[in-house]
């Protein structure tokens, strides 16, 4: 998928969303840090016991074929590799007395080992 940015070129986007409370989590995460060069940067890599593992973390860096869509003025980019791993897939940020932390609903995950870290 594409979009046109303010200057007329096409821009690749992804099919990832953030919940509110994801975004305004990360957000603020920067906003602590005062940096706002910066992006959240997802990613998936082999690993873990399952096969694959999940990347989440801040870059400012933009690699040839990023995919990039905003959330509430948080950019969040996936590299064209992981794109099609994390199609549909929804971030959140649980904040409870059990658990902290960012968590990823992906329906393309077929399987995930007993940590919850790693799927396939």
């Amino acid at each position: 998928m594409t979009v046109e940015n303010t200057v007329g070129t096409e821009v690749s986007t992804h099919g990832v969303e953030l919940t509110t409370a994801a975004a305004a989590k990360a957000k603020a995460l920067l906003d602590q840090e005062g940096r706002t060069d910066m992006h959240l940067r997802i990613a998936v890599q082999p690993g873990g016991c399952a096969g694959l593992r999940y990347q989440l973390f801040f870059d400012e860096r933009s690699l040839d074929g990023d995919a990039m869509r905003d959330f509430n003025g948080l950019g969040v980019v996936v590299d064209r590799m992981s794109v099609p791993y994390l199609q549909g897939a929804v971030i959140d940020f649980v904040d409870t007395i059990e658990k902290q932390g960012f968590t990823i609903d992906n329906p393309n995950a077929g399987g995930s080992c007993a940590c919850g870290d790693s799927f396939n």
